[in-house]
């Protein structure tokens, strides 16, 4: 059983290349693999291992700057859900593309998942899904708004084209793990917003602590790891991923024509040309070849 942590954190690291070599040498030490992303703005990431690594690896990032009451959300695989580690030095460690946005300034009121069912029904509210269309697709929270967004940058431009079908209302926000709520709040409150809520801890957290039967989630909420996705109680869903577009597929949809392993599904295969899908077909085979070896391609991997 492997333990998965996903994890944030904004702080400033005033030298964030600094704190990648230890941190990789920690993880790899501890027989942890992943994806962690460092900049200026803080850490994010979701890492995998044994209880004992994932243990290492989380205390040594609590030592980093600003980093020592960071908070992480667990949940367990049976399959080793990374393939690599992979520490990753960038601009934002979510990427909204608005200088401006700093959440370590203010962010919008933090709601535990106990008491959102009750914020997301009130009539003066509106319920927005800060996700990707793709994640949206396969779950979300009933009444919820779709921005129909394909990337988190694309958010600020939906919102000037629509802020006016949300005058006079309170506005709730939710995302996977509470990343990318932390800066969209703080962009609504710099447009001149008061009222504006997210879920504390985001979707992972509410399938953790509210029962199903009260839930007022509807359907799996997507991951990036071999997992796809997971559903109340964070247990692994029913989906898997098109490796040539990255897009979680229901278990019929692999039984769709346009269905290739590793090469097409119904949502790409227009979207490819003849010399990518050799290339998706050449990698698909390398893959069945270290199958049956007993071995692991790195293709075969989410984040790959």
């Amino acid at each position: 059983m492997y333990i998965v942590a996903a994890l944030y954190r904004f702080t400033r690291f005033d030298d964030p290349a600094a704190l990648r070599p230890p941190l990789i040498d920690i993880c790899r030490q501890a027989g942890v693999k992943g994806t962690l992303l460092l900049a200026h703005e803080g850490i994010n990431g979701t890492i995998a291992g044994p209880r004992e690594g994932i243990d290492a690896g989380l205390a040594h990032i609590r030592t980093l700057p600003g980093c020592a009451d960071l908070e992480w959300k667990e949940s367990t695989a049976e399959i080793a859900p990374f393939a690599r580690l992979k520490v990753r030095l960038k601009r934002e460690i979510v990427t909204l593309g608005q200088p401006d946005v700093d959440p370590l300034a203010r962010v919008g009121h933090y709601v535990d998942p106990a008491d959102w069912n009750e914020l997301i029904t009130s009539p003066d509210v509106a319920v927005i899904d800060t996700r990707n269309d793709y994640e949206v697709a396969i779950g979300t929270f009933e009444g919820a708004m779709d921005p129909g967004t394909e990337s988190f940058r694309e958010f600020p431009d939906w919102w000037a084209e629509n802020r006016d079908r949300f005058a006079g209302k309170s506005i709730a926000m939710f995302c996977t793990g509470g990343i990318r709520c932390e800066k969209s709040t703080n962009y609504l409150l710099g447009q001149g917003l008061n009222k504006v809520y997210h879920l504390k801890g985001g979707i992972l957290n509410y399938l953790e602590k509210v029962p199903e039967e009260q839930s007022l989630w509807r359907g799996a909420c997507f991951v990036f790891d071999e997992r796809v996705s997971v559903e109340h109680g964070l247990k692994p869903g029913p989906h898997r991923l098109c490796h040539a577009c990255r897009r979680p597929l229901e278990p019929a949809d692999t039984h769709r024509p346009e269905f290739e392993e590793g090469v097409s599904c119904h949502r790409c295969i227009n979207q490819t040309t003849a010399e990518d899908k050799a290339r998706f077909r050449q990698r698909q085979r390398q893959i069945r070849l270290a199958a049956a070896r007993g071995q692991r391609h790195l293709g075969a991997t989410p984040e790959g």
